[in-house]
């Protein structure tokens, strides 16, 4: 990520947009009857995820015709650009079509394949958590807007540590997630991009993920970084458009240290 790079805040104002209309979307569906496709991965996907980004990549391209876009239901446009728009409309879809509310809306803004700016939304909730480069992460609930901030958590043994599923781990990297789990104080599964917005209000302290999308991620990283933590990949690599899919998040740098060491030793 560049560190001499502000985002600006034309670009937050968007990316809050861009969430308001997936919301008006998405919510018109929630808890409602529909028709559940699989995807090629087999992962589901219904008229809401598609809708929704539909709407996003129209506020897209009026506003900025000349930025990419990468997103999950929809596929990519212009990625050699200088600003590319990462967009998963719906997060957590199974959660989505079972009722459940912990599902969320990501937006990511990349500058040269690094992501500058990230929207994590919660829409049934009406929840946020919105980082920018240069700018102190803000989480906005019915309480108002305050600074988001990650809290100090020294070893692994301290540490609560979440992810969505042991099922989405690959058969050669769960053993490695189960080594962090066992030497963690908490597991906690479920959540999906959510225990990412609480890493960052320092309410858990370590998210360990694997065999995700750009989409699914990148948003995170202005966020975690934004409240005082750190997101890379599982080789302690800063994440970008190219990057695999294994991320760890952690509200403090020795906890992401030692997650690192245990998964590569």
């Amino acid at each position: 990520m560049s560190a001499d790079f502000h985002c600006p805040n034309e670009f937050v104002q968007l990316g809050e947009k861009l969430c308001d209309a997936a919301q008006d979307v998405i919510l018109k569906h929630f808890r409602q009857p529909l028709d559940v496709e699989g995807k090629s991965d087999a992962s589901p996907v219904t008229i809401a995820d598609r809708n929704a980004e539909s709407a996003m990549r129209e506020l897209i391209n009026k506003a900025y015709p000349d930025h990419g876009i990468v997103g999950e239901e929809h596929g990519s446009e212009n990625l050699d650009a200088e600003f590319v728009w990462a967009l998963d409309p719906i997060d957590g879809t199974r959660s989505f079509i079972s009722g459940h509310a912990i599902f969320g809306t990501l937006v990511a803004l990349l500058r040269n394949n690094q992501p500058v700016m990230g929207i994590l939304a919660m829409p049934v909730l009406n929840e946020r958590w919105i980082g920018a480069t240069g700018h102190k992460t803000l989480f906005k609930d019915f309480r108002g807007t305050t600074e988001a901030t990650t809290r100090n958590c020294a070893t692994l043994s301290d540490a609560t540590v979440a992810t969505t599923s042991p099922h989405l781990f690959k058969e050669d990297e769960f053993p490695k997630f189960d080594k962090v789990r066992k030497s963690a104080k908490m597991p906690l599964f479920g959540g999906d991009c959510y225990n990412y917005g609480l890493v960052s209000s320092g309410l858990i302290d370590l998210t360990v993920e694997a065999g995700m999308g750009v989409y699914d991620f990148l948003a995170q990283v202005p966020i975690i970084t934004g409240a005082g933590g750190i997101m890379t990949d599982w080789e302690g690599n800063a994440l970008g458009m190219h990057s695999d899919g294994k991320v760890i998040a952690a509200g403090d740098i020795r906890v992401h240290t030692e997650t690192c060491k245990l998964i590569n030793a």
